[in-house]
C-alpha cells in the first residue's frame, strides 16, 4: 500500500506536467500564425512590445488581486533571463522573420526548440536526460527537419536567421522559467517577468505605435491573441507543467507544436497543408512518446 501510493504521488506530478505542457502547446502554437495576421499592417516593434505591455498590465492585477510575496534580488536576477528570453527576445525575432515567412515555414523552422530547450535544461536546471531521451528528440528534429527540406526550397533566410535566434532566446527562457516556476509557481514566474520587462517594452512600444489607426480588423484580432494567450495565459500552463513534470521531459511535447501550427496556418491564412504533414505528424508524436518513456536524471518536479 505505501509503494502504491509512493508510485502515485511520483507519477501524478508528471501527468499533471505534461497535461499542463500539452495545454501550453496547444495556445503557442495559435501563436505564429496570430503574429503573421498582426505584422500584415502592424510595425513588427509594435506586436513585439506592445503584446508585453498589454499582458503586463494584467499581470500587475494578477499579482495584486493574489497579494505574491516579492522575489528575492536573486530570483530577479533569474527573472531577468527570462524577460530577455521570452518577453522580449522569442517575440521581436519572431516578429522581424515573419515579416518577410510565412507561419508554416516559421513552424518547422523553430521545430528545434524542444531540443534547444532540453540543452538549456542541462546547463540551467540540472536535469540528466538519459540515451533513450536524447534517441527521441533528436529522431523528432531529424523528422521536423526532413519534412521543413521537403516543404520548403531548402534555400536559408535572413528570416530563418531571425527565427534560429528565436529559438535559442527561447530555448533559455523556458529552461530559466521552469526551474524558478518552481520556487514562485507558473503563474507569478511570468507575471513578474513582464513587469520587469516593462521599463523596456513601453518605450519601444510607444515610439512603434504609429499607424494603429490604419491596422486591418484580422491585424488587431493577431494582436489581441498574442498579447493575452501567447505572452500571458499561455505561460501560466507552460511554466507550472515544466515545473511539475520536468523542464526536459515536459519541453518536448512541444515536437507537436510546429505540425499544429500548419493546420492553423491552413485553416486560418488558407497556406497548403498536404499528407506529407500527417505522415510527419504521426512519426513526431511517436518521438514524443519515447521521450516520456525515458528517465530524466537529476529530474525534479513540483507538486
Amino acid at each position: 500500500m505505501a509503494r502504491a501510493r509512493s508510485s502515485a504521488s511520483t507519477v501524478s506530478p508528471r501527468l499533471v506536467g505534461l497535461a499542463l505542457g500539452a495545454l501550453g502547446v496547444l495556445g503557442f502554437s495559435f501563436s505564429l500564425p496570430a503574429t503573421k495576421l498582426a505584422v500584415g499592417s502592424l510595425d513588427p516593434w509594435f506586436v513585439a512590445f506592445g503584446r508585453a505591455v498589454a499582458a503586463a498590465a494584467l499581470a500587475g492585477f494578477v499579482l495584486v488581486a493574489t497579494r505574491a510575496r516579492r522575489p528575492s534580488p536573486t530570483q530577479w536576477r533569474r527573472l531577468g533571463i527570462v524577460a530577455l528570453g521570452v518577453v522580449v527576445g522569442f517575440p521581436l525575432f519572431t516578429s522581424i522573420a515573419l515579416e518577410t515567412s510565412g507561419s508554416a515555414h516559421g513552424a518547422v523552422v523553430i521545430a528545434v526548440l524542444p531540443a534547444a530547450t532540453a540543452v538549456a535544461a542541462v546547463a540551467r536546471a540540472g536535469e540528466r536526460p538519459g540515451r533513450l531521451f536524447w534517441a527521441g528528440a533528436i529522431a523528432g528534429v531529424v523528422v521536423v527537419g526532413v519534412f521543413a527540406l521537403a516543404y520548403s526550397s531548402g534555400a536559408f533566410t535572413a528570416a530563418d536567421l531571425w527565427l534560429l535566434l528565436a529559438v535559442v532566446t527561447c530555448a533559455i527562457g523556458y529552461a530559466e522559467g521552469g526551474a524558478l516556476a518552481r520556487e514562485l509557481g507558473g503563474a507569478r514566474t511570468i507575471c513578474w517577468a513582464l513587469l520587469l520587462s516593462l521599463p523596456l517594452t513601453l518605450p519601444v512600444a510607444l515610439l512603434s505605435a504609429d499607424g494603429l489607426a490604419g491596422a486591418s480588423r484580422e491585424a488587431w484580432l493577431g494582436f489581441a491573441y498574442v498579447c493575452l494567450v501567447s505572452m500571458f495565459l499561455g505561460f501560466f500552463a507552460w511554466y507550472a507543467g515544466l515545473a511539475r513534470g520536468g523542464v526536459a521531459r515536459v519541453s518536448q511535447v512541444q515536437l507537436a507544436q510546429p505540425l499544429l501550427t500548419l493546420l492553423w496556418s491552413a485553416l486560418l491564412l488558407g497556406e497548403y497543408v498536404g499528407p506529407g504533414t500527417l505522415l510527419a505528424a504521426v512519426a513526431v508524436l511517436a518521438c514524443v512518446l519515447v521521450t516520456q518513456r525515458s528517465r530524466v536524471g537529476g529530474e525534479r518536479t513540483s507538486a
